[in-house]
């Protein structure tokens, strides 16, 4: 299937918009090349190559330095003949850029991400016209689902004092010391560790020196070990467990799905953390002036966490109903792109929520593990939800950003100076917003629908331990801190 802009030959006085710009008269023929993509042909033809030429000229003639010529007195033939090159790359970048927005312009092209060009290979011909083409990935062409007025269930949660206690406990941890466990390890304790992944005799990657809580389920970025506390039960500092261990079907390294992997588990030690007491010292480092002002704050994140989990019941049902006829296909290249992106936003709302640093490790594994197929899922969400937005003139404002930044440097214990410099540096400043106007399309579809409440199941104790490596990892972990400091 291809569409053609086609234009008529303009004169130098027809060139000319209405406010008073020239306008070039460029065609060009588009051609679907695969989901979401486009082959764009742009042909221009000569008069808009002279006018720009002309106009390059000129400005440089203008400001142009060449000894024995006052400034804006030089020849023109002379310009031509010494800037050459000067000319030609301006004449180029020119055409090139205004082009390609009229191009967009007029067709009701909506690129995703810049167009593929390959701008050093390109010349403008010094006789006819000037063609170029290139590929872009465009946001996907569908009709908007029905929003309003959808029937849910919004599952609700009392907090209860004994909820503020278990958090606080876990809370605390991050401020308490670890000492080392006199015999066989318990339940939460910390294993200091290191790990040797093999598979036909030969060593995939190591992992030392690596620090995780016992529990249920070591979660790594490509692969999942159940029943770790089970592997685990009884050890002690100076033994060796060994397990099977099955790589993600949808892993990075692509000759690895499927396959099981040796994990060959060296214990090095065994400590505990010893919660602080609350005491002066302690309350100025998480910034409340009392206890029961940190039971209030602490009983604030739980309330924000029952309402993530609300959140994301209701955005689960929602976004099952309106991707419901979401079936356009996406190209694996723009998925592959975007799983970086998708896996930043749910990180952020997790952070957002105030939950613990392993419990966000624990779901990035889940994510990096399914990640084709969950990426594929999310740009459609996205789709959907940034259309809607737009239908409803929705726009994040700078202080919504400055409040979730808040309440993120609260929940880790930093400043929030700090958490935005952080988040700039990465680039996740950019997801966060797009990730707070995908939440008001999201609010205003659930302002307009229709709840029935459910009891919401009890908060489960921790059951993952998750570490940021992978067993098909090319690098040999060495610092156990950053593990540690997750713990």
């Amino acid at each position: 299937m291809s569409d053609e802009l086609a234009t008529t030959d303009t004169t130098e006085g027809e060139a000319v918009s209405a406010d008073g710009e020239y306008k070039m008269s460029v065609t060009a023929q588009i051609d679907e090349v695969g989901p979401c993509k486009k082959h764009v042909t742009v042909t221009v033809p000569r008069a808009d190559i002279d006018h720009f030429y002309s106009e390059s000229v000129s400005e440089l003639g203008g400001q142009a330095t060449v000894p024995g010529f006052r400034v804006g007195h030089v020849p023109r033939k002379l310009v031509e003949k010494r800037f050459r090159q000067e000319l030609s790359d301006q004449v180029k970048q020119r055409i090139l850029m205004e082009s390609l927005e009229l191009v967009a312009e007029d067709n009701d092209l909506d690129p995703i991400n810049e167009p593929t060009i390959d701008v050093e290979t390109l010349q403008i011909p010094e006789e006819g016209e000037f063609k170029f083409e290139f590929e872009v990935e465009v946001r996907p062409d569908f009709k908007l689902p029905e929003y309003k007025g959808l029937k849910l269930e919004r599952p609700v949660r009392t907090i209860e004092d004994q909820d503020v206690d278990q958090y606080l406990n876990r809370f605390l941890g991050q401020y308490g010391e670890m000492e080392e466990r006199e015999g066989a390890a318990e339940k939460e304790d910390l294993l200091e560790l290191s790990i040797k992944f093999e598979h036909d005799g030969k060593t995939l990657s190591e992992i030392n020196e690596i620090v995780v809580p016992l529990r249920p389920v070591f979660r790594l970025q490509d692969a999942e070990l159940k029943d770790f506390d089970k592997l685990m039960d009884g050890v002690k500092a100076g033994e060796t467990r060994e397990a099977e261990i099955e790589i993600s079907e949808e892993a990075e390294q692509i000759e690895m799905r499927g396959e099981k992997a040796h994990a060959i588990f060296t214990i090095k030690n065994v400590k505990f953390i010893q919660i602080p007491e609350i005491n002066e010292e302690l309350l100025e480092k998480v910034g409340a002036k009392s206890e029961e002002e940190l039971r209030e704050e602490v009983k604030n994140i739980l309330e924000r966490q029952v309402t993530y989990e609300q959140r994301q019941s209701t955005r689960s049902q929602v976004l099952g109903k309106i991707t419901e006829s979401a079936d356009w296909d996406l190209p694996e290249s723009l998925v592959s792109k975007q799983v970086e992106n998708a896996l930043r936003r749910e990180i952020l709302e997790m952070q957002q929520a105030g939950f613990s640093r392993q419990d966000i490790q624990a779901r990035e594994n889940e994510i990096r593990q399914q990640a084709i197929s969950s990426t594929r899922q999310a740009l459609k969400e996205h789709f959907v939800l940034d259309k809607i937005a737009s239908t409803e003139e929705l726009e994040v404002q700078p202080n919504e950003v400055d409040m979730e930044i808040y309440y993120m440097a609260m929940q880790q214990g930093e400043s929030p100076r700090r958490v935005r410099a952080r988040l700039v540096k990465s680039g996740m400043i950019e997801n966060l917003e797009a990730q707070l106007r995908e939440r008001k399309a999201v609010d205003v579809i659930l302002d307009k629908a229709e709840y029935k409440e459910v009891d919401m199941d009890p908060p489960q104790e921790n059951q993952i331990s998750a570490v940021a490596r992978s067993v098909c990892s090319t690098f040999s972990a060495t610092t156990g801190e950053e593990e540690a400091g997750e713990a």
